[in-house]
């Protein structure tokens, strides 16, 4: 990168189960609370935003350029422009880069970047006929007609389809995503027992960052509609009492006689927002505030979308090319835990000579992960995966973590719907 990009900070809501404690707050909320948080955490003028740019997988009708939005709510000044970006699961991750791009092109000062997801409030879908009869209901001038238009329906109009399914099955290859997990759980040789003690080490670490108080460093306290006293403080996700023998009851859901990809090895359907404040590094400098960090690179690759759950390896590897490092350089490393049989099936081709060859075109492998150095305060299997946001958290955590290890350098990467890979290189500043 041409000018140097640095974190100046950046938070997260909570994250809760879809259905749960964030139910009731639209994702215009989420999204608007996290960037007038983020500007206030880092005391940080309004007026010296360039752009807003914000990822999301569905965008709301509400407010399709959500970025807009949130920003007018969060006091970004109106003549501060801001759009809204979609690459699936790492649409919060795009966001970034995208910031990052733009600040290091010497086009932007300061951008705040981020995602949000309200995976609660997907819409549902009714059948094209149900909305004829009730455009035909609508449009009917007098009791006769719309009588006749309501003795129209009939039970099979009710039936309805959450987009949320729709979203998740691929229409290239057909799959869900949990189809293709047990595909690379076949692939990779990776047990139902592999994939439940990895999700029970989520869990664990997860509820080992929050005792110790290192899940706060990046969240903020959310105050649900109605419950004005009672805010959201802890991810609702990580479990105390989950045990292999839980995890072991728990039925497959895909090929049930043969399957491994349970609701419980899997990252749940979830709600929140994360933010960063992204700036040039004489900024920052000039303004006297202290950096979480900074920007090294960022890659985005394509691959099958039957495999989209190596994305990682794939854009990883192109990221490694580009600034000129290897896996042992990064200190830390935060893959997304969309499935438990996902993220073990990358820790395989990262340590696989074949792989490299074959499938990345690389003469040797891309490197052992260290399993102490990968997702030390659990990942999206315990803490959620908001499709949007999910990105922009893994940065975030990412960079606390560096700060209170050591510095050093950190990847966060993930899969991606469809079947890409986004990777980002950070640094890290000692808190």
């Amino acid at each position: 990168m041409d000018v140097p990009v640095v974190v100046l900070g950046g938070v997260r809501t909570p994250f809760a189960k879809a259905g749960s404690a964030l139910r009731h707050v639209a994702p215009l909320d989420l999204a608007r609370f996290v960037l007038r948080e983020t500007l206030d955490r880092a005391a940080f003028d309004p007026d010296l935003v360039d752009e807003v740019i914000m990822g999301t997988g569905a965008p709301p009708a509400e407010a399709p350029n959500i970025a807009r939005s949130a920003a007018i709510l969060a006091g970004v000044p109106e003549r501060v422009p801001a759009y809204t970006v979609q690459r699936n699961c790492a649409s919060g991750m795009e966001a970034i880069a995208q910031a990052a791009d733009l600040i290091a092109s010497g086009r932007a000062r300061a951008v705040l970047a981020g995602g949000v997801e309200s995976m609660s409030r997907i819409p549902i879908y009714f059948p094209d006929a149900t909305s004829d009869l009730l455009v035909r209901l609508a449009r009917a001038r007098n009791a006769a007609g719309k009588a006749r238009a309501v003795l129209a329906f009939r039970p099979r109009h009710f039936k309805p389809t959450p987009a949320l399914l729709l979203g998740l099955r691929d229409p290239n290859c057909g799959l869900s995503m949990g189809e293709t997990a047990e595909r690379l759980a076949q692939e990779f040789g990776i047990t139902r027992e592999e994939q439940d003690r990895f999700s029970l080490e989520s869990h664990r670490r997860a509820i080992a960052a929050r005792k110790a108080g290192r899940l706060r460093d990046e969240t903020m306290p959310l105050y649900p509609p109605g419950r004005e006293t009672e805010p959201v403080v802890d991810d609702v996700g990580p479990r105390e009492d989950t045990s292999l023998d839980a995890l072991a009851r728990l039925k497959p859901v895909y090929a049930r006689a043969l399957g491994t990809v349970t609701a419980g090895n899997s990252s749940p359907i979830t709600d929140g927002a994360a933010a960063i404040l992204l700036a040039r590094e004489d900024l920052a400098r000039a303004l006297g505030i202290r950096p979480l960090g900074r920007i090294l690179a960022h890659a985005e690759a394509g691959l099958a979308p039957s495999r989209m759950g190596l994305g990682p390896a794939f854009a990883t590897a192109r990221l490694l090319e580009r600034a000129g490092l290897r896996i042992s350089d990064f200190a830390r490393i935060e893959i997304n835990e969309a499935f438990a049989a996902q993220v073990l099936a990358v820790m395989k081709a990262f340590a696989s000579q074949s792989f490299a060859e074959r499938e990345l075109g690389r003469s040797e492998a891309l490197g052992e992960i260290a399993p102490d150095r990968l997702n030390p305060n659990g990942g999206a299997i315990a803490l959620g995966h908001p499709i949007g946001a999910s990105g922009a958290r893994l940065v975030l955590t990412l960079l606390h973590e560096l700060g209170r290890t050591g510095g050093g350098r950190g990847l966060a990467t993930l899969c991606v719907g469809g079947g890409q890979g986004s990777a980002i290189a950070v640094e890290g500043s000692v808190r």
